[in-house]
């Protein structure tokens, strides 16, 4: 004989009412084999339920009431457990994860996120002034995490997959100096009784084309003077990875940043100077760093000299050849020629520019620089080689509007 409700109803297999009125239906996860239950107070709104666990068992979707509850958080962590990566990778992901994921839409239950919910993230982003290769970056944690939980049967279709859109800010142009911009800065410099200390170091990032990182890292037993090559093989990096901000050592993020990189006459003497420079000035580095001492590059304090202080005095020498240059100008009665904002990265931009204009090979100047990607290190030989063809094609029109 069929069950019956306290109204009468016949239940179906499987359902059931508690003596408090809910109703409740008992199933077999088919994946796990677990016995599961649900619950509610109305019969019709029980067997919509049925329905949706019954779709699910169709389409193999594990129905595991903790399965139910994981949310974008914990489905992230699961995700990183299976990622092979380096240390400073790693790192870096979950500082992304942590600091722009994990408090807004990480709580979230991975069964119940809409694609819209995403799109609404990745638009607050934007709306932060979040650059459209930083949301990027966030899509690349979310979505492939998300993949998984569709492979594992968790979920139907990826909410994340096409949302990414064109959100966030247009990246900034990174402009390298002109040369006579190059030759004019470095003239200042020489010239400077505050500034012409850190020119040894400038001329170094210049000429080598180093990242930031990689220039402060460097030790003495990096750079071979006999044979005149500096090898690369480590940078510093400056973040609080849980004991407060310091200093770690660390390789770089794929094995083309691994290089040896002949020194020009420039850098050599700039080498030369700089050691000097070091001595007269008592700058010695009396730190060791996950193994590593003898660092070239310090403040007066025997530390090395870290990023944000590479970018503050490159800062200070623009402003104080700005100043200069305008009152130059104004005796002159001429517009001044101010020079640009310059970073750490504009030095290395620079320097790969400068290679380009003399005609480095692609290759060559990929290995120098360190790219994994050939991609990138085309797209500045190419701009250089657009701008050579423009001026070829201009003095063409000026030749011919003069005969």
């Amino acid at each position: 004989m069929a069950r019956k409700d306290d109204k009468k109803r016949n239940l179906k297999t499987g359902e059931s009412q508690r003596s408090d009125g809910r109703y409740m239906y008992r199933y077999t996860n088919h994946l796990t084999g677990k016995r599961e239950a649900i619950y509610d107070m109305d019969l019709a709104k029980l067997r919509e339920k049925e329905k949706q666990i019954n779709r699910e068992r169709e389409d193999h979707l594990l129905t595991d009431p903790a399965i139910k509850k994981m949310t974008l958080n914990h489905l992230f962590e699961r995700y990183m457990s299976t990622k092979e990566l380096k240390g400073n990778t790693r790192r870096n992901y979950w500082a992304m994860w942590d600091s722009r994921v994990k408090n807004e839409i990480g709580n979230l239950k991975v069964v119940q996120i809409k694609p819209s919910q995403i799109r609404m993230f990745y638009s607050n982003l934007s709306k932060e002034g979040l650059s459209h290769s930083t949301i990027k970056v966030i899509h690349t944690l979310i979505s492939p995490a998300l993949e998984m939980a569709v492979d594992d049967d968790m979920i139907r279709k990826n909410p994340a997959k096409g949302m990414l859109g064109d959100y966030g800010a247009e990246p900034k142009v990174k402009e390298a100096l002109t040369a006579d911009q190059e030759k004019r800065l470095l003239a200042f410099i020489e010239e400077s009784d505050v500034y012409r200390e850190h020119l040894p170091m400038i001329q170094i990032m210049l000429g080598t084309c180093m990242r930031c990182g990689e220039v402060i890292g460097l030790t003495w037993a990096d750079v071979d003077m006999k044979k005149r090559e500096v090898h690369v093989a480590n940078q510093l990096i400056y973040k609080d990875l849980g004991k407060g901000y310091q200093f770690y050592a660390s390789p770089p993020k794929t094995g083309a940043g691994v290089r040896c990189i002949p020194m020009t006459q420039t850098v050599y003497d700039a080498f030369l100077k700089q050691r000097e420079l070091n001595f007269l000035l008592g700058n010695h580095s009396e730190v060791e760093i996950d193994g590593r001492k003898g660092f070239i590059f310090n403040s007066k304090h025997g530390r090395p000299i870290m990023p944000s202080g590479v970018n503050h005095f490159l800062k200070n020498i623009v402003t104080a050849y700005n100043k200069k240059e305008r009152e130059a100008a104004k005796k002159e009665n001429r517009e001044p020629e101010l020079m640009p904002p310059i970073s750490a990265h504009t030095l290395r931009h620079t320097g790969c520019t400068r290679l380009g204009e003399k005609g480095m090979e692609p290759k060559v100047m990929q290995y120098l620089m360190g790219h994994a990607n050939a991609n990138i290190t085309m797209n500045i030989y190419n701009h250089v080689n657009d701008m050579k063809r423009v001026r070829r094609e201009l003095l063409k029109v000026e030749g011919l509007a003069a005969l």
